[in-house]
């Protein structure tokens, strides 16, 4: 026969009950982070212990260059793009009806999204590989003055950003920009179509232009000097902040619940940062895509007088970032696979560039396919190998590229030591973090030990762990970072490489003065 429950019995049961419910609830506690890039919007699920638990992916159509220089794309496709990759990424988890707690973006930097006061796109955008902006450039400079600009923005006019698309659509269509009500960039258009709401982070926001980089918020001396009104731009917030919940409308297309909160996220490479764990002052990453980054936390807005480095605002909240970019890094490797290698794989042209000695045999490559950013700020110049001997094979041919494209990233570590900025330890990521001589190589050059994480997933994870520090889950991106991100493996430089690579940097940067003395 069974006893009546005393009081302290119900209260064990009471117990019994809430711990299982933690549990249950934190078993299925999820974040969603969501990436709109160049070719594609990828959506990626994160557990309560920082593990991708579910992903999907879907193409953008391929942007339109009407013209050399010209890149466009329509952000209804963003928009299309975004559902299907949050439906498939529900869908792929093992348990798709569980909610997700929030979400945050990040994507592609710099595009210039137009909308009028009914919120309806105006024009496709230009995104950030469209250069025709140069003359806007040399006005803009003109108007403000240079050390005038990088003093309000921590960065010069360059044909990528934000404003300067503007002033183009402003000089050449002004019908367009005579209706123009809102400015947004990419991710921020496809969280106003989740939400209704129009807001940026601060990271994101760093890369219009338009921002006040130092004091985290637009700046109205340069919005003024380009005929900006200030109301038009988005309401500015911290990256792991919440800024906007999804709409009942955008629910009944994605999936997801109405409510849910959404975070400020960041742009790309922010995000990505985010999610390699580069948060502190010291930690560095040297990123291999089809361009390289180099990207290093600051305790404070590092200005380069020159304008050779850009800087940011940076994801964590009270942090900046210094960032060096090599234009074609990653498309380096790509381009002579597929010009002159087709047949083989890259497995296969690394096994055979790894037979080669460091240096090449004096054989180099200037990785400048696409002009250059860091430190030349130079669209015109253009790439070559220099140093071809008859002794030189296919194989030193592939190993001189890997060298040039850590060469060029090289040029950002050298700028901050001119600088001081401090560098205690560099992760790699993307293709250059892949194959195992790429990895031996940048060690040697950079002159550091470089670790390769477990897994990296990109800015999608960085961004589903500032959804989860904006839910309070986590206290912070740093305890987030902590629990989710541990590394595989550390590389030392090898001695005998790294004096070689001392002497060969150094020859190699002759290479820039002469191309440019050949236009």
């Amino acid at each position: 026969m069974l006893r009546a429950l005393g009081k302290s019995d119900l209260l064990l049961l009471a117990a019994l009950f809430f711990s299982v419910h933690c549990v249950e609830r934190e078993w299925t506690m999820r974040f969603l982070g969501i990436d709109v890039g160049t070719g594609g919007t990828r959506a990626v699920l994160v557990d309560a212990a920082g593990k991708l638990i579910g992903a999907a992916a879907s193409a953008h159509a391929p942007f339109r260059a009407e013209h050399p220089g010209w890149a466009e794309q329509d952000p209804e496709d963003w928009w299309r793009a975004a559902q299907e990759a949050i439906a498939g990424a529900l869908a792929s988890t093992p348990e798709p009806d569980a909610p997700v707690v929030a979400l945050a973006l990040t994507g592609q930097m710099h595009g210039a999204v137009l909308l009028d006061e009914r919120g309806q796109v105006l024009r496709p955008s230009l995104i950030w590989c469209d250069t025709r902006t140069q003359p806007q450039c040399d006005w803009l400079t003109e108007q403000i003055g240079r050390e005038r600009l990088i003093e309000l923005t921590c960065n010069p006019a360059l044909p990528n950003f934000t404003l300067t698309k503007l002033l183009w659509v402003k000089n050449h269509e002004p019908e367009i920009f005579a209706r123009t009500r809102h400015i947004m960039c990419p991710k921020d258009y496809v969280r106003y179509r989740l939400t209704g709401e129009f807001a940026i982070d601060v990271q994101e926001a760093s890369g219009t232009l338009l921002l006040d980089v130092t004091h985290r918020r637009w700046s109205r001396e340069v919005a003024a000097a380009a005929g900006i009104d200030e109301h038009w731009l988005p309401r500015v917030f911290e990256s792991p902040e919440v800024c906007a919940r999804i709409s009942d409308e955008a629910a009944a297309l994605t999936g997801l619940k109405a409510g849910t909160p959404v975070a400020a996220g960041a742009g790309d490479q922010g995000a990505g940062a985010v999610g390699m764990g580069i948060l502190q002052p010291g930690s560095v990453s040297a990123t291999i895509g089809t361009s390289g980054v180099v990207f290093a936390a600051t305790a404070e807005p590092t200005r380069d007088p020159h304008g050779r480095l850009h800087t940011f605002c940076h994801a964590e909240p009270g942090l900046w970032h210094v960032m060096g970019v090599t234009q074609s890094a990653g498309l380096s490797l790509s381009w002579l696979k597929e010009t002159f290698f087709a047949s083989q794989s890259y497995d296969a042209l690394n096994a055979q560039a790894a037979a080669v000695p460091a240096c090449c045999d004096g054989l180099e490559w200037a990785p400048y396919l696409l002009g250059e950013r860091t430190p030349h700020l130079d669209p015109e110049v253009r790439a070559a190998f220099a140093g071809i001997g008859a002794g030189h094979t296919a194989a030193h041919f592939v190993r001189a590229v890997l060298e040039g494209v850590a060469y060029s990233l090289n040029d950002t570590f050298a700028l901050f030591a001119d600088l001081g900025i401090p560098v205690r330890g560099i992760r790699l990521g993307g293709g250059g973090a892949r194959g195992e001589l790429w990895r031996r190589i940048q060690a040697g050059i950079y002159g550091h030990t470089v670790e390769v994480l477990t897994a990296e997933e990109g800015g999608a994870f960085g961004c589903a762990l500032m959804a989860g520090v904006a839910a309070g889950h986590w206290a912070n991106l740093d305890e987030a970072c902590a629990q989710a991100i541990q590394v595989a493996q550390r590389i030392e430089p090898d001695a005998d490489d790294a004096a070689a690579y001392k002497t060969g940097y150094a020859h190699w940067r002759k290479l820039y003065p002469a191309l440019r003395s050949l236009r």
